[in-house]
């Protein structure tokens, strides 16, 4: 189902409820009411329902994922120029949502804190939006999504004890920078 998000349920339903397997373009449905009913026909039919989380199976965070053990500071920009579709949406459920997949992947679920911001400049629904979390485990993530911008970047930085790990979503690639003794035992930076 790839139709503007207030369309989803309305679309997506009667094929679930028929049993037939759907993958829903993200976000999932228009309102957690919504979707929550959409995994209630799905559970009860045992249907497949998916949606279209495509970062996931992106060739650089498949190579990138297993490289982030604890992040203890995480910063993900997603920022694009204007677009002529999703307008129906904030950028949260249509740029924002894959990168919380993702850090939500490698933090885990344990979000303690959540302090966020989101601006309309060009439409009625929220254009830029910065997200700072702090997760269980210490971790703290920045997260910025913006549809307003002159350039397309799409990147996310980990940084860990022993490793700052870095995946630009667009050109698919992987940096990886570790921290290793040189003669005489003093530390200089190793990766590219």
């Amino acid at each position: 189902i790839a139709t503007p998000t207030v369309s989803h349920v309305e679309i997506a339903l009667p094929f679930v409820e028929a049993g037939i397997a759907v993958l829903v373009e993200k976000p999932l449905a228009a309102s957690l009411a919504e979707a929550d009913r959409l995994v209630a026909a799905a559970a009860a039919r045992g249907t497949v329902l998916a949606t279209g989380h495509t970062e996931r199976f992106n060739p650089a965070v498949a190579a990138a994922l297993p490289l982030v053990s604890s992040p203890r500071f995480i910063e993900i920009h997603r920022l694009g120029t204007f677009p002529e579709r999703s307008l129906d949406i904030d950028v949260i459920f249509d740029l924002m949502i894959h990168d919380l997949d993702v850090l939500l992947a490698v933090a885990g679920p344990d979000v303690a804190s959540v302090e966020a911001v989101g601006v309309n400049v060009l439409t009625p629904r929220v254009d830029i939006a910065n997200a700072r979390l702090r997760f269980g485990s210490g971790c703290i993530a920045n997260v910025t999504a913006s549809r307003i911008s002159r350039d397309r970047v799409r990147k996310a930085r980990f940084f860990q004890h022993d490793s700052y790990v870095s995946i630009d979503y667009a050109a698919q690639e992987v940096e990886v920078y570790r921290l290793v003794a040189q003669n005489g035992g003093r530390p200089a930076i190793q990766g590219g």
